[in-house]
């Protein structure tokens, strides 16, 4: 493309996103997370398409974003830096920012919350990035307080639903405040907002499986792993004592194959080693934030669990446990019933699953926690198998990767943006958290994270917060233009499917056919013409026509049937003037 068809679009708009799309500045918003810049899986409503990502690049050497700091006097005024940080979602408590957040509390104590402008790029130092991204407006989710404000609208739609029972099964379990009720996310960038009990800790339950899958994958096989547990939906009760026409547990996600995870996990270590192991793994994939044991709801369930101590024995006289001296039926089901023991409250919840939403790198501090490829494996268990025998129906109406646990938390990922983390204990006949299920389909309906959404134009209040605040509609423009500039007949008429106007213009009043003409792409232009019927004879705000546009590119192909075309108006006009 020639440099002033290339000038003509990048003049589409003077929105400076729009800008930053048509100037291939178009690095996906999903792409400068490690562990999924090549995976297939991408997050739900990304397409893979460059035309609708922006650039979330910051150039290591800018801190121009201080200069709206700045006084009169060249000093930053730290308390509203730190009040937009906490407005785009990053916290002061935020393990990143610490060295940060430290000088900025000594210059709020010593010079009244005022510091040099050279000192501030210091300090600042190697969370430049972080900080400079949040304050611009380039996180994952750039307009985080619109997000938090709906996320806050949704949470107490769904308070007042009472519905569900406690799991009594697990007495301990019974004895719970039913009114617990508490959502939690983290992005993959660490933004952070919670709602409601967010500090009470609960017992992972079920929910715990999806971490230990991928733990257990970290230190084999997939292939070893499977040839234990089988990889279907089960489409029965989490507890049931159905195997699959291997003799194997249907997936790592029911009880069953978790039983026999737990065998497979650290197998040369002993119970309490491998309880430390376990206990320090959910620590560094929760950031280092609140990770716990409730041994009162272990002991508990120990002494309740006849129905797991059937299926630990179906098991084994079915023989899907390993085979060798280091396994012991009692003492796998004791570390079970740990496992499931096990605490989170709602903030590190949301951390653990933003951290598979991550690819196995935890947000708040970096670390590589689990490989990506065990993850990609636990998100799409999760999908087909993670609700329990209501999986299918909830894949259908979420479309995300979750699971659930009887203590009443759901562990919900949107791939590459975020994880969730809801708590309320009251349950479904499915032994799903009755208000976790409601918000997650209220989530959906409200944002545009259905693993399918990208399909759909977006319908109603129905939006994807990964996107700048730019209209629809501009957002349209700006890609059918575009595509038109690069002869991408394709996505034109995608554009045009989903009710794009073919005959927009930019401010220039430059339609898609002059982009078109300018490149000379001729299947374009006769697409325009013929089957949207856009005028030949359109003028934009410099006099030129596509046909002018063609002539001067050269484009003799194109020129040849605008040519054609403007005789056969012209003939047209004359028979209609004559009759």
């Amino acid at each position: 493309m020639s440099w002033r068809v290339l000038g003509s679009a990048l003049r589409l708009t003077r929105k400076p996103l729009v800008a930053q799309i048509l100037r291939g500045n178009r690095r996906s918003p999903l792409g400068h997370h490690r562990a999924y810049a090549s995976s297939s899986l991408q997050a739900p409503g990304d397409t893979g398409d460059w035309k609708d990502a922006i650039d979330y690049r910051v150039d290591p050497e800018e801190f121009s974003f201080l200069k709206d700091y700045t006084n009169a006097n060249g000093q930053v005024v730290m308390q509203k830096l730190v009040n937009d940080l906490r407005k785009a979602g990053i916290q002061s408590s935020d393990p990143r920012l610490r060295e940060s957040v430290a000088a900025f509390q000594r210059a709020k104590e010593e010079s009244e919350g005022l510091m040099q402008y050279d000192e501030v790029k210091h300090y600042v130092g190697d969370n430049l990035t972080l900080i400079a991204k949040a304050l611009s407006g380039k996180m994952i989710i750039p307009d985080f307080p619109r997000f938090k404000d709906d996320l806050g609208s949704l949470y107490k739609e769904v308070k007042p639903n009472t519905a569900g029972e406690l799991f009594e099964a697990i007495p301990q379990l019974g004895k719970v405040n039913p009114e617990h009720w508490a959502v939690s996310i983290c992005t993959v960038d660490g933004q952070r907002v919670s709602f409601g009990d967010d500090s009470v800790p609960f017992c992972v339950q079920s929910a715990g499986k999806c971490l230990n899958y991928p733990l257990v994958l970290g230190d084999s096989s997939s292939e070893h792993v499977h040839s234990y547990v089988g990889q279907e939906p089960s489409g029965r009760e989490f507890n049931s004592m159905m195997l699959n026409k291997n003799g194997r547990p249907h997936n790592p996600m029911v009880n069953a194959g978790a039983i026999v995870l737990c065998a497979l996990m650290k197998p040369e270590l002993e119970t309490a080693a491998k309880f430390d192991w376990l206990q320090q793994q959910y620590t560094r994939l929760a950031g280092g934030e609140f990770v716990g044991f409730d041994n009162s709801t272990f002991q508990s369930e120990k002494l309740t669990a006849d129905r797991n101590f059937a299926i630990g024995h179906f098991l084994k006289e079915k023989g899907a446990f390993p085979k060798g001296p280091s396994f012991d039926l009692a003492t796998t089901l004791e570390f079970y019933f740990q496992t499931c023991s096990m605490q989170f409250n709602a903030n590190s919840g949301a951390v653990a699953a933003a951290t598979l939403a991550n690819g196995g790198v935890c947000p708040m501090n970096g670390q590589k926690v689990l490989t990506s490829g065990s993850v990609r494996n636990t998100l799409s268990l999760m999908l087909s198998c993670g609700m329990n025998e209501n999986s299918g129906m909830f894949a259908f109406e979420v479309g995300l990767p979750a699971k659930s646990g009887v203590s009443g938390c759901i562990l919900l990922v949107v791939p590459n943006v975020m994880g969730m983390c809801l708590y309320s204990p009251r349950l479904d006949t499915h032994g799903s958290s009755v208000r976790g299920v409601e918000f997650c389909k209220k989530f959906v309906l409200k944002f545009s994270f259905h693993h399918y959404d990208s399909l759909l134009q977006s319908e109603g209040e129905r939006y994807d917060p990964r996107r700048q605040r730019l209209s629809s509609k501009d957002h349209f423009i700006a890609s059918l233009l575009y595509s038109a500039s690069e002869g991408d007949l394709r996505s034109i008429r995608r554009f045009v499917s989903r009710g794009t106007d073919p005959a927009v213009t930019s401010y220039e009043n430059r339609s898609a056919l002059h982009l078109s003409a300018a490149g000379g792409y001729l299947d374009v232009v006769r697409y325009l013409v013929e089957e949207c019927g856009l005028d030949p004879s359109h003028k934009d705000c410099f006099g030129r026509t596509a046909l002018d546009e063609a002539k001067l590119g050269n484009h003799d192909s194109v020129i040849e049937y605008l040519e054609k075309v403007a005789t056969e108006q012209e003939q047209g006009s004359d028979e209609a003037d004559v009759s």
